[in-house]
């Protein structure tokens, strides 16, 4: 197996590993928690671009489907997923896919990426509050009340945190060469 291999199946591995430690940590406030798992999900496809990044939570996504503890509030299994809220898990799939795009192909660009990070939190916003709706059975306006507008604020300095934090780790992974930053790839 290539050196490169190792550092990527490894850092895979460790990107898991730290959203089954911040994934669970969460402030209750209705039905919905702040947690730390789109941070570390941004974290993830920052640091090692979509494929890899999206790899990281599916494995994450699977772990706690399992019923390993790794969902917010300590929380796991199949009906965490099939229950109201879990359509925000699934959606963070599309989240790491449509990050991870932008922040390949603008890594250069600060405020590119930001909006990239801000559409892909829109994108889970819209599937996970359509999939609240349906499985509670509640007009569209409670929905976006208990399930968007309290994160909006927090999610965006999740972004802005990820991507000062991202750049660092990423410029010092590089000079450790244990990442490959080409024109346009990670």
């Amino acid at each position: 197996m290539k050196k490169q291999n190792i550092y990527k199946l490894s850092t895979c591995a460790l990107m898991t590993a730290l959203m089954c430690v911040l994934g669970p940590m969460s402030i209750p406030i209705g039905p919905i928690p702040v947690s730390l798992t789109n941070f570390t999900i941004f974290l993830a496809v920052y640091l090692l671009g979509m494929r890899d990044g999206t790899i990281s939570y599916i494995v994450y996504l699977l772990l706690g489907a399992v019923g390993l503890p790794v969902f917010s509030g300590y929380q796991g299994g199949m009906a965490k997923i099939a229950g109201p809220t879990g359509g925000y898990l699934a959606s963070f799939i599309l989240t790491a896919l449509i990050a991870g795009f932008i922040i390949e192909r603008f890594h250069a660009h600060t405020i590119i990426m930001i909006l990239g990070m801000i559409v892909a939190m829109l994108a889970a916003y819209l599937f996970g509050t359509a999939w609240f709706v349906l499985q509670m059975q509640c007009d569209i306006w409670y929905a976006l009340t208990t399930c968007v507008l309290p994160f909006v604020l927090v999610d965006v300095v999740k972004i802005l945190v990820v991507t000062a934090l991202g750049k660092t780790i990423r410029n010092a992974l590089a000079k450790a060469d244990l990442l490959t930053i080409q024109k346009g790839v990670i």
